[in-house]
């Protein structure tokens, strides 16, 4: 009797997990992880950026008449940022997704004003930190584009598969919830094309 009832648990188990892959169960899985890790792409970008601000404010601060009131808002725009934390259970979290969407597109707002005004101070054309600087936060802003379009479509493929039949039902019982796109503001999803004419800045000198 034990033995039976030994085999009776083996089988009872085995159809379960065979009806759990029927179901979808582990496609979903496999979906959900696929997002979280498509996410920490997006915020390896983000922190390459935040970690590049430092010395570029600290390159363009050194020009003595730089506006300075860009410089504070790009300076406490990046504090702002790094105070809100996105974990994998917050990607469903419409409010937090949100702020932290704010809070990133109005640090690229900042840089793209910074990037603006600095095209009015020729001289640093012979700063060759700030240009390495500047190249490096143009290839950061094109690989975050990359990255965030890479994740909303797997968060698409996720959000589908939970909306389908029957992986609906098992999405239900487990409590796979749908997950937040990010969403450009308008006017930051692209990076800023400042171009130098340092000849004609010259010019004006003279």
């Amino acid at each position: 009797m034990p033995k039976l009832k030994l085999i009776s648990k083996g089988v009872l188990l085995t159809l379960f997990i065979i009806t759990l892959s029927g179901c979808g169960y582990n496609t979903l899985v496999e979906l959900d992880e696929k997002v979280n890790q498509a996410w920490a792409q997006v915020e390896n970008q983000y922190q390459r950026r935040a970690d590049l601000i430092p010395n570029l404010v600290n390159t363009v601060k050194g020009y003595a008449d730089f506006e300075k009131d860009v410089l504070i808002e790009v300076t406490e725009l990046r504090s702002q940022v790094g105070q809100i934390k996105i974990t994998a259970d917050d990607l469903t979290d419409e409010e937090k997704f949100r702020q932290f969407q704010d809070a990133q597109d109005k640090l690229s707002g900042a840089l793209s004003r910074l990037l603006v005004v600095a095209e009015n101070y020729p001289q640093l054309k012979a700063n060759e930190n700030f240009l390495q600087l500047q190249t490096q936060l143009e290839g950061t802003e094109n690989r975050i584009s990359v990255e965030r379009k890479k994740f909303n479509e797997t968060t698409q493929e996720y959000n589908t598969t939970i909306r389908r039949f029957p992986t609906l039902i098992t999405a239900k019982i487990f409590g796979f919830k749908e997950k937040q796109y990010l969403k450009s503001a308008p006017g930051t999803e692209k990076v800023p094309d400042v171009k130098f004419d340092f000849n004609k800045k010259d010019e004006n000198k003279k």
